[in-house]
């Protein structure tokens, strides 16, 4: 089953000179005629020697502000976001949280149905589409569903994931392409499945969900580790490419969120957690997932490229 979050790993020459060629002289360009109007002297006049029946001069008015500029943008009404692992933890917040925006939500789960039937039934109207985020074929399948269903995705959520713990050694290389598949390859194959759309319609976001671990490294996760961390590059090589077609790209990287990933840890496990947390708690997949619905708003057009931590300051 995928894991929408991770888990918390703890551990331990001389060219012979041209003649010099004249251009020839272009013409200076003209410059628009601007009418300046003439400057007029103004004498203060004695109130008493104002001629009869003179009208007062009206009070200079401010110019009015500029007007804003009109965001082409649709509403969050209008638009729809795609959860991949939109099922459980993380993601099923995330479903939430747009949902609660306005957004139209479509999920992809992998195994899970029951939970999705479970978010489905909570947020009426929500689509869920089962989706192998390994498999090219099975993305297509899902994502042409969602397309056909809603309409268009304007808002892309990576966000499904795998997390193991393994001794780098004992990693079989079947282990170490399936970590990679998931959670490398599933947000290649969506990202290049809801650009073209975006890129036609000259907006659109998209936003990655990796891990502190992609930036800092994790004992006993070294697979897991990579992954997230090209999830990282992709997200920054991808916002270069892509923000001329006013198509913003950013990522999350959550640190110890306390999500149902985490039932195996006992209460001793997490108090000690939260206690090597600088904020001194473990974090909810709702802050994750407000996050997510900032960056893939109108307020944050000028922000991509981003790598935004939720992490308590753990990763510092």
């Amino acid at each position: 089953m995928y894991n929408d979050e991770f888990e918390l790993t703890f551990d331990l020459a001389d060219a012979e000179p041209k003649k010099e060629q004249r251009r020839p002289t272009l013409p200076e360009p003209e410059e628009a005629a601007v009418a300046v109007p003439p400057v007029q002297e103004t004498r203060e006049m004695p109130v008493s020697a104002a001629p009869e029946n003179t009208p007062a001069s009206e009070p200079e008015r401010e110019p009015e502000p500029a007007a804003e500029p009109q965001s082409t943008a649709p509403a969050a009404k209008d638009r729809t976001v795609l959860i991949s692992g939109g099922d459980r933890g993380i993601g099923a917040a995330a479903a939430r949280a747009f949902y609660a925006a306005g957004y139209r939500v479509a999920v992809f789960y992998h195994t899970n149905a029951e939970a999705a039937a479970a978010l489905q039934k909570e947020l009426p109207g929500v689509l869920a589409v089962q989706c192998d985020v390994a498999s090219r074929a099975s993305c297509e399948l899902a994502f042409r569903a969602a397309e056909q269903a809603l309409g268009r995705v304007d808002v892309l959520v990576s966000n499904a994931g795998i997390a193991q713990q393994k001794l780098f050694t004992d990693i079989t290389p079947e282990e170490w392409q399936h970590m990679l598949d998931v959670n490398l390859s599933g947000a290649f194959h969506l990202c290049q499945l809801a650009l073209p759309g975006m890129i036609r319609r000259k907006a659109g976001r998209i936003l990655t969900v990796s891990s502190m671990w992609g930036q800092t490294g994790g004992s006993c996760e070294v697979h897991y580790s990579a992954a997230k961390a090209g999830l990282i590059g992709l997200t920054k090589a991808l916002a270069k490419e892509e923000g001329p077609s006013g198509i913003t790209v950013n990522c999350v990287a959550p640190g110890v969120i306390d999500t149902d990933m985490m039932a195996a840890f006992t209460a001793e496990d997490k108090a000690a957690l939260a206690e090597e947390t600088p904020v001194g708690r473990l974090g909810s997949a709702d802050e994750v997932a407000q996050l997510l619905v900032f960056l893939a708003g109108e307020s944050a057009g000028y922000i991509t490229g981003q790598v935004l931590c939720v992490d308590g300051g753990m990763g510092m």
